[in-house]
């Protein structure tokens, strides 16, 4: 199973739940294509490596708040 897969399958856990849990996808060298594959798959966020840390720690503080659920920064 890839992320995208995982994605997935948590976002369909989630109907029954009703909770939000927060993902980011961390990929290496972004193909096209590969940040769109992520938003269909429910994903809340998109890094590609060479990570920036300026980026990565904007994603970490969003998902910080006290309703990450609201804070997709796709």
């Amino acid at each position: 199973m890839d992320g995208v897969e995982a994605t997935a399958a948590i976002r369909e856990a989630e109907k029954i739940t009703g909770k939000h849990l927060p993902m980011v996808a961390m990929t290496a060298p972004a193909l096209n294509g590969d940040q769109d594959r992520c938003i269909v798959a429910g994903m809340d966020g998109y890094v590609s490596k060479p990570t920036r840390s300026m980026e990565l720690f904007a994603l970490i503080r969003a998902f910080a708040s006290p309703n990450p659920a609201t804070n997709s920064v796709l």
